[in-house]
């Protein structure tokens, strides 16, 4: 038998314009091409193509199915450009959260940035991927995303990192993923 390939963690700046996959049947630029090839590493969840920022990859399958399951909430923080003014009193219907099609979108956290008459910056907090989950919350409240960049994973944050760089992950960013997913103490919850 092999012996068991090393784990590997790397945070990617995704650019927009990538596939979040290892290849693409239209030949579509993909993550996999921005990442050193001696080990094969899989994205931790997706980014819209058009969407860029913080993506993790690894080769740690139980981790990854950890970092992306529901019950572990894990926060994934956005930036966000949005057409039109947002002003300082429409926070609270932003907290509030919306019905979408497939259940309730609720950010963690939101917070604003700089507003104009045309387009405001919003920081989102969100605790689950689901499909293009922060576009649809933002139409919802009747503002169409113009940009977005997700800039923290759980507890990785993207920093300085540059569109289409990549960085490996600190021994310490590895233990505190792996602490924000550890199951809980005790009996199962049901």
């Amino acid at each position: 038998m092999p012996p068991a390939e090393a784990k590997r963690y790397v945070l990617l700046n995704k650019p927009r314009g990538y596939v979040t996959t290892l290849s693409d049947p239209q030949g579509r630029p993909v993550v996999a091409d921005l990442v050193e090839r001696d080990v094969r590493l899989y994205p931790v969840g997706r980014l819209d193509w058009d969407v860029e920022g913080a993506l993790l990859l690894t080769n740690d399958g139980p981790l990854t199915h950890r970092l992306l399951h529901p019950r572990y909430a894990l926060p994934r923080v956005y930036e966000a450009l949005v057409e039109g003014s947002v002003a300082r009193g429409d926070l609270e219907r932003w907290r509030r959260g919306v019905a979408l099609d497939d259940g309730p979108a609720k950010p963690l956290a939101v917070e604003l940035g700089r507003t104009g008459p045309r387009e405001s910056r919003l920081r989102l907090t969100f605790a689950e991927g689901r499909k293009h989950e922060v576009k649809r919350f933002c139409e919802a409240l009747g503002h169409r995303v113009v940009a977005l960049r997700r800039i923290a994973f759980g507890p990785v944050a993207l920093g300085a990192l540059q569109p289409g760089e990549t960085r490996p992950l600190t021994a310490r960013e590895v233990s505190a993923l792996r602490a924000a997913v550890a199951p809980a103490e005790g009996p199962p919850r049901t």
